[in-house]
């Protein structure tokens, strides 16, 4: 069952990340969730399987693109169609709000996940991604 995130999903949340290897040193996956709730949090989804999270998405929509975040899925849970089934969901709710592109980045090094992303019909964009910190964590 895909469904939204509820508060109580956190530690679960973090675990899957962490064991994923989503989680980097400058990025507080607390702020993260807190920051993700408080907007649009009908975008923060969960797979959940006979009561066990294990696998999440984020997804943000600005009015102009869509974008895919923190999509993992537990290593004992992947290539069972738990990663297609969240980005379909996100692409799902992202459509009904009009988004007609949708957006994410990949650590040049996680080369499971670029195929992951290419076999879902995505494609590399030529542009150069930039990034500005505006808050520590």
């Amino acid at each position: 069952m895909i469904r939204p995130f509820r508060p109580d999903d956190t530690e679960a949340v973090v675990v899957i990340w962490r064991e994923a290897g989503l989680l980097r040193p400058w990025n507080d996956p607390y702020a993260d969730i807190r920051r993700k709730t408080e907007v649009d949090d009908d975008l923060f989804l969960v797979a959940e399987d006979d009561g066990q999270i294990v696998g999440t998405v984020m997804a943000g929509y600005d009015g102009h693109r869509g974008w895919i975040y923190y999509l993992a899925v537990l290593p004992a849970h992947q290539r069972n169609g738990w990663g297609s089934r969240l980005l379909a969901e996100a692409e799902r709710r992202l459509a009904e709000r009009g988004c007609p592109k949708v957006n994410l980045q990949v650590r040049e090094d996680n080369l499971d996940a670029v195929g992951f992303y290419t076999a879902s019909g995505y494609a590399p964009d030529a542009v150069i991604s930039l990034g500005k910190r505006l808050a520590s964590a």
